[in-house]
């Protein structure tokens, strides 16, 4: 009897575990117990009017880099070597300047304080997260805000700002690590980009120098690759966790699970993935691989230089994720990149 009465008390709460993921309304870490559980959802910056949709990303295995005869291939590209990815959430499009103001210029956006006092604590906790000096010139270059996505930020600056919508909504967010990134962005596929290997077909899935006029665009206003994910292809670069290393690939154990570079107080070089609305076709393959340069910041007249805003990198974003469970070594990670840092 007893026995029966723990089985109708654990089955109960599935259920209702079941029925929440169904309404939407606890989509998120707390509600997830395994990867089965995960379902898409919303995330609305607390205290404002602020909303990013969040895509699940199956957990799974597949073969990192590209193939020796890939057109347009990088020596950083190799060698393939398989890896393991665990279950996560990305965001479905590229941090836009509706997000990150809210971050870089609170002070000019706040919104009456919530009467609830969790939000109120978290609120206070985020607040305590260093915020972006003032930015040189226009931090849009003219480009405008709204759903444009956020241009000419470093990786510290995009790493602060995970840690302070971490502290913000009380979830854990972070910078994909440049595994899954590629993971995301391949989704499933096995070609060059995510759609095949018809470069011809690129426009239909990217903002790059064939279509973008010289600019990014809004985010979105492309098709999404075969898991639900936009821009993966060009509009904007997209910042990874990682330090870059082009002998990477060279140093992981067969069958890797969730590899990372982690990075350093140095600020140069760090991941950076997808291609931009500046590159041509080959930069925006799936496996294609870039490192942040010292340049990106050539026209910085300040010594030290901002570890805030780039001068000089028009074509680079990035995009958060929210890990199932986080992996070991990433747990409690923050940026060590001081005004100290050397390059």
């Amino acid at each position: 009897m007893k026995q029966s009465c723990w089985t109708i008390l654990i089955a109960a709460i599935f259920f209702l575990v079941g029925a929440t993921n169904r309404s939407g309304a606890f989509p998120t870490l707390q509600s997830a117990n395994s990867a089965a559980e995960m379902t898409a959802y919303t995330e609305t910056i607390p205290g404002t009017q602020v909303k990013f949709a969040m895509t699940p990303i199956p957990a799974g295995n597949f073969m990192m880099g590209s193939p020796v005869a890939e057109a347009g291939r990088g020596d950083d590209e190799g060698p393939q070597h398989q890896v393991t990815i665990p279950a996560f959430w990305m965001a479905t499009m590229e941090v836009t300047w509706d997000e990150y103001d809210r971050f870089a210029f609170y002070q000019q956006l706040e919104s009456p304080a919530s009467t609830n006092a969790n939000a109120n604590a978290q609120a206070t906790a985020a607040d305590a997260v260093t915020q972006p000096t003032p930015p040189y010139a226009d931090e849009s270059f003219g480009y405008g805000k709204g759903r444009q996505p956020v241009i000419s930020i470093t990786h510290h600056a995009a790493m602060e700002y995970c840690r302070w919508l971490s502290q913000k909504t009380g979830k854990l967010y972070r910078l994909p690590t440049e595994a899954e990134w590629e993971y995301a962005c391949r989704a499933g596929a096995k070609s060059a980009y995510s759609f095949g290997d018809d470069a011809k077909k690129l426009a239909d899935y990217a903002w790059f120098t064939d279509n973008a006029d010289g600019a990014p665009h809004p985010v979105g206003k492309k098709k999404p690759n075969a898991w639900g994910l936009y821009d993966m292809h060009g509009n904007v670069a997209e910042w990874c966790l990682d330090s870059y290393a082009k002998d990477f690939y060279s140093t992981l154990k067969a069958n890797s699970v969730a590899p990372v570079l982690l990075p350093t107080e140095h600020r140069y070089p760090n991941s950076v993935r997808g291609g931009s609305w500046d590159d041509d076709a080959p930069r925006l393959r799936s496996a294609a691989r870039q490192a942040s340069k010292r340049e990106w910041s050539k026209r910085d007249p300040q010594r030290p230089q901002s570890i805030w805003w780039h001068t000089d990198a028009l074509h680079i974003g990035f995009r958060v994720v929210h890990p199932l469970i986080e992996q070991e070594n990433l747990k409690g990670l923050k940026s060590k990149v001081t005004r100290q840092s050397p390059d």
